[in-house]
């Protein structure tokens, strides 16, 4: 008696799955940039197997107290740096640097939005923004003396994951959006 064969996975099967992930990623249970592994791998399933490893793992609960919520993010004559685990209490983070650097890196943050809004002011500092490969994002904002720097790896954009909207006034400053492949790997 032989193995069972693969069943082909559909594209009702793969949207099933995707939406299951969106829903663990705002629950808590997957950060940005595991949702974007995984559902990067449901696109690509050609089997109900592949597909079955995409949800592998996922836990049935987020894990209590492992991420900071935040609204706003303020630098003045200094360094801020986000990384990590970390959850927006909304679709939007307020930033404002003066004479200071501020990064806020988004592959590991969790939420369950469709849109993340970085809005706000640098004035004499550096913004810099980092997302996952994949994700789409909008840079705009007044723009004087200053330097809007939107570099993205020319990847096509991943089903399913939130667009980054990043409008931020920069006077004499330097506002840069980069993106970063997965440090993870399934």
């Amino acid at each position: 008696m032989g193995l069972p064969v693969p069943a082909p996975a559909s594209d009702g099967d793969r949207e099933r799955v995707a939406e299951l992930l969106q829903r663990a990623c705002g629950e808590g249970r997957l950060t940005l940039e595991e949702f974007s592994v995984r559902v990067g791998a449901v696109w690509a399933a050609e089997t109900d197997v592949e597909l079955a490893r995409a949800t592998e793992g996922l836990a049935a609960q987020p894990i209590v107290g492992s991420a900071s919520t935040v609204d706003k993010v303020v630098t003045v004559f200094s360094s801020t740096r986000r990384r990590g685990r970390w959850r927006l209490r909304d679709r939007t983070v307020r930033a404002t640097t003066v004479f200071g650097s501020t990064e806020l890196d988004l592959r590991a943050v969790l939420t369950g939005s469709d849109v993340i809004e970085i809005t706000g002011r640098c004035v004499f500092g550096e913004l810099t923004v980092i997302v996952p490969e994949g994700v789409e994002v909008d840079l705009t904002g007044t723009n004087a003396f200053s330097a809007h720097d939107l570099r993205l790896a020319p990847v096509p954009r991943l089903a399913g994951t939130p667009e980054v909207r990043v409008n931020v006034d920069a006077w004499f400053s330097a506002i840069t959006v980069k993106s970063k492949p997965p440090e993870i790997t399934r």
